[in-house]
C-alpha cells in the first residue's frame, strides 16, 4: 500500500511546497502547473494503454474494456486541451479607457436590445429601469417582444424606451435581433454599435461605460461581459450551500473566459456583450443555422477578421435558471448548438472556413468537453456494475496498480485546477453538476450529431411560483436507480457472492462504486427542489440608514434588503403601517411599515413607478450580490452533510 500511494505523496508534498511561491496571473506558474498535470496524465495513460488493457480477443472484457478506453482518451484529450488553455490568463481591466461622458457627440451610438419571449412583468421592469439608467451619454433602450404583448408595449412607454415586435418568430432570439437591426437600419442616425441583454439581466450604471473603454481599435467585432446571478441556481438552492458554494457558471466566466481570452478565443455568450454594428451588417446579422447563435456570432466574425475580447468585471446581474428542468434545458441548448456548429460550414473541420488553428482546437475543446467528459460519465457508473455483477473486467489491474498511476496525476490536476480557480473546481462538486445535466446533454450530442437543423430554440423559463418543495421525479428516477443498483453490486460481490477474484481485483471497482455512491446521494438530494419563498432575493446587509417617518429622522441598520422591501433593527421601530423615507445609496425610497420584528421593523417600497426606479436602480447599483472570491472544500463538505443528514 504505501509503495502504490508514494508518488501520489510524492505529488501532494510538491504541490504543497512550490504553489504558495507561485502568482496565479504568472504565464511560467501556470505553464509549469499545467504542464506538470498533462506529464503525470501522460505517465498515467501509457500504462491504461501498455499494462490494463483485456486481451484483444472476442470477449466481454475487450467488448467492454476497449469502448472505454477509446472513451477515456477523448475525455483525456479534452483534459489535455482544457491544460493548454488554462496556462495563460488575461485581464483587461486595467486597461479599460476612461470615456467621455459629456454630450452625446463625444461617444458612438449604442443601441440596446432587451431580447423577450414570456418573461413575466417583474423581470421585464427591472431591467428596463436598469438599462435606461446607465451612464453612457449616447444610446437607445429597445424592447424586443416576440411575445407580441399589450401591456409590455405600454410599460415600455411609461419607462422611457422604445418598442418593437414583429410578426412571427422565424429564427427564435437570433431573428428577432435581426429584425431589429434591420429596422434601426432604417433610420436617420444609425447605431455604431448593439448591446443585447436577455430579459432578465439588469444592467449596472456603468456596464456600456466600462465594455466600451476596451474598444481600442476597429478590430474589435465584440466585447464581451460575464454573466453574474442575483439568485443561487438550482443545485445551490437544493443542497443549501449558496453561502459557500458559487454557481456552476463561475469556473467558466471567471476562469476559463479569461484564459479563453489570452489565447485570442474568448467568444460571444449572447447576454451583456457589446457588437459592432457594421461588422453585423457584413455578416448579414446574427446567423441562424445554431440554436447557440452567440458562440457562432464570434466564429463568422473572425472570418472576416473581428476579435472579441472578455472584459472579466460584473456589469449585469440576471437570474440563474431556478429549477433543475430550466437548469437542464439551457444546458441542454448550450450543448445542441455547439455540435450544430461543429457541423456546420465554421466547424473545426470545416474546409471553407478561415478560421485559425487555435480557434478549431477551441472548438474541438468544446465538443469533447459536452460529448466525451458527460459519456464518461456513464461509463463510471457501469463499468463497476458490470464487474461485480458478471465478472465482467474492463480494466485488467488492481486497485494498488491504478494507485501507484493514476492518484499522482489526480492529486496534481486537482491542487492545479484549485489553485487556478481559486476553489471553484472541486472534482465532487463538478461530477454532480456533470451528473444532473448528463442525460439531457448526451441526447442533445447524438441527436445534434444525427441531425444538425431543424431543432426548436427552447426558451430558459424565468420566474413563476417556486414556493413548494417538489421532486424531478425524472430524474431522480435515473439516479436513484443508479443508486441502487451500485449498493445491490457492492452487497453481490462481497457479501452474497464473495469470490477470490473479488478479494484479489474487487478494491478498484468497490473504491470506485464507493465513491459514485457519494457523488450520487448528493444528486438525488438535488433532485429535490427547495421552496423559494420570496419572488425577489433578499440580501443580507449591516449599515447604517437614514429613516425618516415624517417626524423624525434617525439612523437605523440595514439588516437585509431587496428590490421590494427592507427590514431594518431598531429599538423604537415606527407603528405598523407607517410611511417612511429611507436613503439607500443617496436615493431617497418611499417605504410602508408592515410588520414589527424581534429586534426591529421590516418595510415595503412604495409601488408607484417612480419609487420602483429608485429601487432597483439602487439596488443594482450596490454591492448586494456575495462574490466567491475563493472557495474552501470544508465548509462545502458541512453544507453537504447538514443538507443530507441534517
Amino acid at each position: 500500500m504505501m509503495e502504490a500511494l508514494a508518488p501520489a505523496f510524492i505529488a501532494l508534498g510538491a504541490c504543497m511546497a512550490v504553489l504558495p511561491l507561485l502568482s496565479r496571473d504568472n504565464v511560467f506558474a501556470r505553464s509549469l502547473m499545467t504542464g506538470m498535470s498533462f506529464i503525470l496524465m501522460a505517465r498515467y495513460f501509457y500504462w491504461r494503454l501498455t499494462q490494463s488493457l483485456p486481451e484483444v480477443a472476442m470477449t466481454p472484457d475487450f467488448l467492454v474494456g476497449y469502448p472505454f478506453m477509446l472513451l477515456e482518451a477523448a475525455s483525456m484529450i479534452s483534459v489535455a486541451s482544457s491544460l493548454l488553455f488554462l496556462s495563460r490568463t488575461i485581464d483587461r481591466s486595467a486597461d479599460v479607457k476612461a470615456i467621455d461622458l459629456r454630450p452625446k457627440e463625444h461617444v458612438p451610438l449604442i443601441d440596446v436590445f432587451i431580447c423577450t419571449y414570456n418573461e413575466e412583468r417583474a423581470i421585464l421592469e427591472r431591467t428596463i429601469i436598469g438599462a435606461t439608467g446607465m451612464s453612457y451619454g449616447n444610446y437607445r433602450v429597445w424592447v424586443l417582444d416576440d411575445g407580441r404583448r399589450p401591456w409590455l408595449r405600454d410599460l415600455a412607454g411609461e419607462l422611457g424606451c422604445r418598442y418593437l415586435t414583429r410578426p412571427d418568430n422565424h429564427h427564435a432570439k437570433a431573428g428577432n435581433i435581426n429584425h431589429a437591426l434591420q429596422q434601426v437600419g432604417t433610420l436617420e442616425e444609425r447605431p455604431r454599435f448593439i448591446s443585447i441583454l436577455d430579459a432578465d439581466f439588469v444592467p449596472r450604471p456603468d456596464f456600456l461605460t466600462r465594455a466600451m473603454g476596451v474598444v481600442t481599435d476597429d478590430s474589435i467585432g465584440v466585447v464581451q461581459t460575464p454573466q453574474h446571478f442575483i439568485n443561487p441556481d438550482p443545485i445551490q438552492t437544493n443542497l443549501a450551500a449558496a453561502e459557500v458554494w458559487p454557481d456552476e457558471q463561475r469556473f467558466f466566466f471567471d476562469i476559463l473566459m479569461p484564459a479563453k481570452d489570452a489565447w485570442g478565443v474568448a467568444f460571444c455568450c449572447g447576454t451583456s456583450s457589446v457588437i459592432r454594428y457594421s461588422a453585423l451588417a457584413q455578416i448579414g446579422g446574427f446567423p441562424t443555422d445554431s440554436v447557440t447563435e452567440d458562440y457562432l456570432l464570434t466564429l463568422r466574425l473572425k472570418e472576416k477578421g473581428f476579435r472579441t475580447v472578455y472584459l472579466n468585471e460584473r456589469l449585469t446581474l440576471g437570474l440563474a435558471p431556478e429549477g433543475l428542468k430550466e437548469y437542464i434545458t439551457q444546458r441542454g441548448r448550450w450543448c445542441l448548438g455547439l455540435v450544430q456548429i461543429v457541423k456546420g460550414r465554421s466547424g473545426p473541420f470545416s474546409t471553407g472556413s478561415t478560421l485559425s488553428v487555435i480557434d478549431r482546437l477551441s472548438l474541438i475543446d468544446a465538443f469533447l468537453a459536452w460529448a466525451a467528459v458527460y459519456g464518461m460519465k456513464v461509463f463510471g457508473l457501469v463499468v463497476p456494475w458490470l464487474f461485480l455483477l458478471f465478472g465482467i473486467r474492463a480494466v485488467h489491474a488492481d486497485l494498488f496498480e491504478l494507485l501507484q498511476f493514476f492518484l499522482p496525476f489526480y492529486v496534481w490536476h486537482a491542487f492545479t485546477m484549485a489553485w487556478i480557480s481559486r476553489g471553484r473546481s472541486l472534482a465532487i462538486m463538478a461530477d454532480v453538476s456533470q451528473y444532473i445535466a448528463a442525460p439531457a446533454i448526451l441526447k442533445a450530442v447524438v441527436t445534434g450529431l444525427a441531425r444538425s437543423k431543424g431543432h426548436k430554440f427552447k426558451v430558459t423559463a424565468k420566474g413563476g411560483d417556486r414556493n413548494r418543495r417538489f421532486i424531478e421525479w425524472p430524474l431522480l428516477r435515473i439516479y436513484g436507480t443508479a443508486l441502487a443498483i451500485t449498493l445491490a453490486a457492492i452487497a453481490y460481490a462481497f457479501i452474497i457472492h464473495l469470490r477470490g477474484e473479488n478479494i484479489a481485483y474487487g478494491g478498484l471497482a468497490l473504491g470506485w462504486s464507493l465513491y459514485n455512491c457519494v457523488v450520487l446521494s448528493i444528486v438525488c438530494f438535488v433532485c429535490i427542489e427547495q421552496p423559494r419563498q420570496r419572488k425577489a432575493e433578499r440580501f443580507n446587509r449591516d449599515e447604517p440608514i437614514l429613516i425618516d417617518d415624517g417626524n423624525d429622522a434617525r439612523l437605523s441598520r440595514l439588516a437585509d434588503i431587496s428590490i421590494t422591501g427592507a427590514r431594518f433593527t431598531d429599538h423604537a421601530p415606527p407603528p405598523i403601517g407607517a410611511q417612511v423615507r429611507c436613503q439607500v445609496y443617496g436615493r431617497s425610497i418611499v417605504a410602508t411599515v408592515v410588520r414589527r420584528t424581534y429586534d426591529g421593523f421590516a418595510v415595503r417600497f412604495d409601488e408607484s413607478v417612480g419609487t420602483r426606479v429608485q429601487a432597483v436602480r439602487a439596488f443594482y447599483a450596490g454591492e448586494y450580490v456575495h462574490s466567491f472570491r475563493g472557495v474552501r472544500a470544508t465548509p462545502v463538505g458541512k453544507a453537504l452533510l447538514m443538507r443530507m443528514f441534517g
